[in-house]
């Protein structure tokens, strides 16, 4: 069985390739069963929409691949805790388990107190913390000079 840290490397590459678009490098991946349904990363500049962000890519792939609105049994990788909106919509998947990397104080859906993870919903944090936050601070360094 592979561990949370090989499935939150691939979430990295996918924040990845968020930040060669000069995206913001948030990268997710959804799991089922031990292998890897679907890979995303966040997508708001280039279709100019506010709502595509990596988990929201995710969710949509996962359940165009499975053939099914639900993600029950799944889990989902992320570089940075969700932001409400994806929390939200983790709720509606019904997904499994969440797992992410590093923390959002700012934005960040624990931050605004919300309790809006469907119950049966698990919750990881602190997977990689460090590579996933200094993907955010080296680009958002850049973004500034």
């Amino acid at each position: 069985m592979l561990s949370d840290e090989h499935f939150m490397r691939e979430a990295i590459k996918e924040a990845r390739k968020a930040m060669l678009r000069d995206e913001v490098p948030v990268g997710a991946v959804i799991v089922c069963q031990g292998q890897i349904v679907a890979r995303a990363h966040n997508l708001t500049e280039t279709l100019n929409d506010v709502t595509a962000h990596a988990e929201m890519q995710a969710f949509t792939a996962a359940a165009n691949q499975l053939g099914a609105k639900y993600l029950q049994g799944c889990t989902i990788y992320v570089t940075i805790e969700p932001c409400p909106m994806c929390a939200g919509g983790a709720y509606w998947t019904q997904i499994s388990r969440i797992v992410y990397g590093a923390e959002d104080t700012k934005r960040g859906f624990l931050n605004k107190k919300l309790d809006i993870l469907h119950p049966r919903t698990k919750l990881s944090s602190g997977i990689l913390e460090d590579e996933c936050s200094n993907l955010l601070i080296e680009y958002f360094k850049q973004k500034r000079k």
